[in-house]
């Protein structure tokens, strides 16, 4: 605790947020600074966020918020390049392995993406997580070797900076612990304080809603991507945000290296078709912000771009993108219980089954296995037979197979016919941006 005077009591600006009030510029500015440099107990600010949590922010109150955040610390800013530079976000789900195909396809299109990617946590994955599967690959590059990347391959993903925003690595590790982690404002000026700090003036968000998802329904969801997207046009970036469904698996691969071979299906103009519509979606909207709209991504999957700049890609941070990926030394075949068809396979209990094998974190400073992870070998809608595959379970700790078998178990519904089953909902359910 700092022993100089402090221009507010932290328990008045809890009391004010705990009644309902707007905290004032003044108020949101001392206490994300004084919580930064130690001047505001983590107690403190955790029933501050549990005031958040339960009264919300009105719109201009969530954007000094953000950008008292942005504030404790330093903005990197991306220098002026000969290609337009567009980024994307996703909330975060199961088996998405989409920054990995996007961010080479994009680059190939024409673009620049310069993505600060993180680790997974729990039940969702994390793309540094996926590529480190690949061998020789590193996700830590000092800023000269991220400018130097971009500018010479077009795509970089890599570790985000500790320095950026430090205020929401202190505030996100507290969220993790006090039940706040579902707080719109909080996830939303987590996600862009971190975004603004690093200089886009273009970014796409793949907000989820399912299941697998942070955000289960979508009218969750769709407050989450409007408060995004006004945060972004609060502080001068173009914004499209897509509500996309996280009931179901992305494709079929979930955990690290099974998902990056799944990706490179895609690469190679194939792969799961859910992946490849998605892919498409967000890397239009992306070229579109950045004046490229004319531009088919389709054709940079056709006729090998995108793969050459997935390669090169790789290659520029140390990793051989031909070497064979690691493989796991247990396989369990999970086996249909009934026939009929298979009308629910529910992307949380697929992403619970992968970390329970080894693929995810309880905690950030964890370790994860690259070979840990779950294919499915069938999907909503499929017809299905007593005793064909369901599943194939990988893991090199056999002991670890029981605890994924119970979470597949609870996800999954089989019904006689077809007319039984739910109406599936489309991939993109809407489109949210700045009128």
């Amino acid at each position: 605790m700092s022993g100089t005077a402090e221009r507010f009591a932290a328990v008045d600006v809890i009391r004010a947020k705990r009644d309902g009030a707007r905290l004032t510029d003044e108020q949101i500015d001392w206490v994300i600074d004084a919580y930064t440099r130690d001047a505001v107990a983590d107690e403190q600010m955790s029933a501050l966020a549990m005031a958040i949590f339960l009264n919300g922010m009105a719109p201009d109150e969530l954007a000094r918020w953000t950008a008292a955040m942005v504030a404790s610390g330093p903005r990197t800013g991306l220098p002026a390049r000969a290609r337009p530079t567009v980024d994307k976000h996703s909330t975060g789900g199961v088996g998405d392995k989409i920054t990995l195909v996007l961010a080479p396809l994009v680059a190939a299109c024409g673009a620049a993406v310069p993505h600060a990617a993180g680790r997974g946590l729990g039940h969702t994955g994390g793309t540094l997580d996926k590529l480190a599967a690949i061998p020789g690959w590193r996700a830590e590059l000092s800023a000269d070797e991220f400018e130097a990347q971009l500018d010479s391959v077009g795509a970089v993903v890599g570790a985000a900076g500790d320095s950026l925003a430090p205020a929401d690595r202190k505030l996100y590790a507290l969220r993790d612990v006090t039940g706040t982690v579902e707080s719109v404002p909080l996830i939303a000026s987590s996600i862009m304080s971190k975004k603004i700090a690093e200089g886009l003036s273009a970014l796409v968000l793949d907000v989820k809603a399912g299941s697998g998802a942070f955000m289960e329904t979508v009218a969750q969801a769709r407050e989450l991507a409007r408060a995004m997207v006004g945060l972004g046009a609060a502080h001068g970036m173009r914004v499209v945000a897509l509500l996309t469904d996280m009931a179901t698996p992305l494709g079929f691969a979930v955990g690290n290296a099974v998902e990056v071979a799944e990706a490179v299906e895609v690469l190679a103009g194939g792969g799961p078709p859910d992946v490849v519509e998605l892919t498409l979606a967000l890397a239009g909207e992306m070229l579109a912000l950045v004046g490229l709209g004319d531009v088919d991504p389709a054709d940079a999957l056709r006729d090998g771009r995108a793969m050459d700049c997935w390669r090169a890609m790789i290659r520029a941070q140390g990793g051989e993108p031909r070497a064979p990926l690691p493989t796991a030394r247990e396989r369990h075949v999970v086996l249909m219980p009934a026939s009929g068809v298979l009308a629910r396979f529910d992307a949380r209990a697929v992403g619970v089954a992968a970390w329970r094998l080894g693929a995810g974190r309880a905690r950030r400073t964890g370790r994860v296995s690259a070979v840990a992870g779950v294919v499915l070998r069938a999907k909503p809608g499929d017809s299905v037979r007593a005793g064909q595959p369901l599943v194939e379970l990988h893991t090199d700790d056999p002991a670890r197979v029981d605890g994924a078998l119970a979470a597949i178990a609870d996800g999954i519904e089989i019904v006689g016919h077809r007319d039984m089953a739910p109406t599936s909902r489309p991939l993109v359910l809407q489109r949210i941006a700045e009128p």
